[in-house]
């Protein structure tokens, strides 16, 4: 069990909702997945290469993890940071964790590019009419399968599969 500042937050480690999106579906394209995490493209028309890292077990919260388990996601978040700047060569990257629609941790490392139809607004913001994906995009989208397995390669070499 973790426990967190109230008794509201104690979790149990492994446990999953039935409710929860997170806990039943994978959430997006596969690209990882080891005992503690699992990383997914979170499949959207707009953002090629958006990536999730979602906690596999049942956690509402950051600070509900372990001190090792916050660490870990951590330097999982920072390895999919630094690919999506150097493969996807993105201006920025968002890196997000809300949880207010699905109150699952997960984390959003979303590539950002100057023509995007957002930038520099955030990605849920209203639209720039008439823009399309910009080159760069464009190439993320259509290099998925070889950035999936470079990603993927990446990921295991970090973190082995226990």
């Amino acid at each position: 069990m973790t426990l967190n500042k109230s008794a509201e937050n104690i979790v149990d480690e492994g446990a999953q909702h039935p409710n929860c999106p997170l806990c039943a579906t994978p959430g997006g394209d596969w690209v990882f997945n080891c005992s503690k995490f699992r990383v997914i493209e979170a499949v959207d028309a707009d953002y090629p290469g958006f990536l999730r890292l979602v906690w596999n077990d049942h956690v509402r919260e950051f600070s509900d993890l372990s001190r090792e388990d916050r660490m870990l996601c951590m330097d999982a978040v920072a390895l999919l940071e630094q690919f999506v700047l150097r493969v996807f060569k993105a201006d920025k990257a968002n890196i997000a964790t809300l949880g207010n629609v699905v109150p699952h941790l997960h984390w959003h490392v979303i590539p950002r590019f100057t023509d995007d139809k957002h930038f520099p607004a955030p990605v849920w913001a209203t639209a720039k009419p008439g823009v399309s994906l910009s080159p760069r995009q464009q190439w993320v989208l259509d290099s998925k399968p070889k950035w999936m397995l470079d990603l993927r390669a990446q990921l295991l070499a970090a973190f082995p599969i226990q």
